[in-house]
């Protein structure tokens, strides 16, 4: 199958054609990735949430849990500037190794001790919950988190949008913003209230979303930046939906147990996220 969309043919490899560290590979990518044909962005989500699998896997082995075709790993990393998927590879090799420890193997041995014991469990959670800590100080970019302090200490009142699993850090944000006087204002949806209408042009908001994507998020953050807000995203990959509004985004991976995953990183980043910002305005 042919990826490339009619009328268009691939990026230029970029200069030197490599990437010095995978920060700037995903920084590259966040900026391409709503010009890339269907395959190649349905493979670089794949590897935005699953950056790990580079380094180990096989071009074959990529292409089968992505679900597209060999042609379309070697195309994408043309289109990224790689002479090939060797290439690729060894830079996920030489510096995503140095930063994400491998959590499989513990996780796995913990498993052998039963995983249907509540204190199995527990201990499960506790060292997913470390994982996701340790891995948020990789993932949030400094400059990016610099520049959300900033937009949100200078908003007239600071909107926060996230719904289901995201619900509890845009709560966790109302209630620590509240306890420091900073006009805030939590879009719920408790009795299908809606409150658009109060985000204004000198206005911010933080939009927390994760895949699967809360439709109802995407579509008022999208409104609220159409009236002239300033956005600050929290979520999980480069790839996600409201990239293409330009937003400021903080990335965060949280590990699951099974098919559940806890928030410790993404509340972790809240917290940090509404103390500086609370310190900021006192010295404004």
């Amino acid at each position: 199958m042919n990826d490339a969309k009619p009328g268009t043919s691939p990026a230029p490899p970029l200069d030197g054609t490599t990437h010095e560290t995978i920060d700037s590979f995903f920084r590259h990518l966040g900026d391409t990735a709503d010009r890339l044909p269907k395959r190649l962005k349905q493979f670089a989500e794949f590897i935005a949430a699953n950056p790990d699998r580079v380094a180990v896997s096989t071009v074959a082995e990529l292409a089968e849990s992505a679900e597209v075709q060999p042609s379309a790993v070697m195309r994408f990393c043309q289109e990224m500037g790689f002479s090939g998927f060797s290439q690729m590879q060894k830079l996920f090799r030489s510096d995503y190794s140095q930063k994400w420890p491998d959590y499989a193997t513990r996780l796995a041995k913990l498993r052998e001790h039963g995983t249907e014991s509540p204190s199995a469990l527990l201990a499960e959670f506790v060292e997913v919950g470390r994982a996701s800590l340790e891995n948020l100080m990789t993932t949030v970019d400094p400059h990016a988190l610099q520049q959300a302090v900033d937009v949100l200490a200078r908003a007239e009142t600071i909107h926060m949008i996230g719904f289901r699993r995201a619900f509890p850090v845009t709560s966790y944000l109302a209630y620590a913003f509240e306890k420091m006087d900073v006009p805030a204002v939590l879009h719920s949806g408790i009795a299908n209230i809606n409150m658009e209408h109060l985000i204004r042009p000198k206005d911010a908001v933080i939009a927390v979303t994760f895949a699967p994507y809360t439709e109802l998020t995407l579509e008022m953050t999208a409104r609220a930046r159409a009236v002239g807000a300033e956005i600050v995203v929290i979520t999980d990959v480069v790839t996600n939906p409201l990239a293409r509004l330009k937003t400021i985004q903080l990335l965060v991976s949280e590990l699951d147990v099974g098919a559940f995953r806890a928030l410790s990183a993404s509340l972790s980043l809240a917290i940090a996220l509404a103390v500086s910002v609370g310190a900021q305005r006192n010295r404004i």
